[in-house]
């Protein structure tokens, strides 16, 4: 009996030793050569696959650098830093990183607009919208439901009083929070002072002061003071050049609805 187990024990050891061995000359005759050059550009990556660079994730972005088909200023969550050792990888000068961040363009709170109804249905923006339209009486505003801040790595998104804020201290400029959306109300703009339109309604200003107190009604009363053209209003909307814009803030108290503010990003 005692043999016997042990010819078992040997058996046994046998086929994973062979096993063993077959996988190891496996791994070694199937293994897919890596380019190092890539290999060491997506280190210096930040790791978030974003897709803010414009392609799918950090691995396909450091390919695209190594092959020539892509330049190495094109992380916004890596910033200057992280484009000027690419750089240096790649023996190319860094050139300038036009870092952004992120803007939610919706006032409608629970204090600015009415629920239409108690909503129990699952609890993210985009089923919701799906299903109902909107939870508010204005069709074009935030759902409230924080799609866009569970997607956010960085903790730079909340809910209260029901629409989505940016902490913009955390913000990195990924664009994950755009993309999570289903209304398109988030937008990354570059950092610098300028003037926002926090609205994305396209009513007619009688509907659009029925569903919202700080809603835009297309009044043009930015568009007039705006000395430097970087206001214009297409589809009952105001929107805002940030490139032209000098922030000299007469829109903002142009404004009769209160949707034009100042944004001064804290960093």
């Amino acid at each position: 009996m005692p043999n016997e187990i042990l010819l078992a024990i040997l058996i046994v050891s046998g086929i994973g030793l062979i096993i063993g061995v077959v996988l190891a000359i496996a791994s070694i005759v199937m293994a897919v050569p890596t380019n190092e050059k890539v290999d060491a550009v997506r280190a210096e990556l930040p790791g978030a696959n974003c897709g803010a660079c414009g392609f799918s994730g950090c691995r396909a972005y450091a390919k695209a650098i190594v092959a020539g088909e892509a330049e190495v200023n094109l992380c916004p969550v890596g910033g200057k830093d992280v484009a000027v050792k690419l750089g240096e990888i790649m023996g190319v000068e860094a050139g300038d990183v036009e870092q952004k961040i992120a803007v939610v363009r919706c006032l409608g709170s629970k204090d600015n607009t009415e629920r239409r109804f108690k909503y129990q249905g699952a609890q993210n923006c985009r089923s919701a919208t799906n299903l109902v339209g909107n939870l508010s009486s204005c069709v074009y505003g935030c759902m409230g439901l924080g799609d866009c801040m569970k997607v956010c790595p960085y903790g730079a998104i909340e809910v209260c009083n029901g629409v989505a804020r940016v902490i913009s201290e955390n913000c990195r400029g990924c664009g994950m929070c755009t993309a999570a959306c289903p209304k398109g109300l988030i937008a990354l703009v570059p950092i610098k002072e300028q003037a926002v339109v926090r609205c994305r309604n396209l009513h007619k200003g009688a509907i659009t002061r029925k569903d919202c107190n700080v809603g835009c009604i297309g009044c043009m009363k930015c568009v007039r003071v705006c000395e430097e053209g970087a206001i214009e209003v297409k589809n009952f909307h105001a929107k805002v050049d940030p490139k032209k814009c000098t922030a000299c803030g007469k829109c903002v108290a142009a404004c009769p609805r209160g949707c034009v503010t100042p944004f001064i990003p804290t960093l």
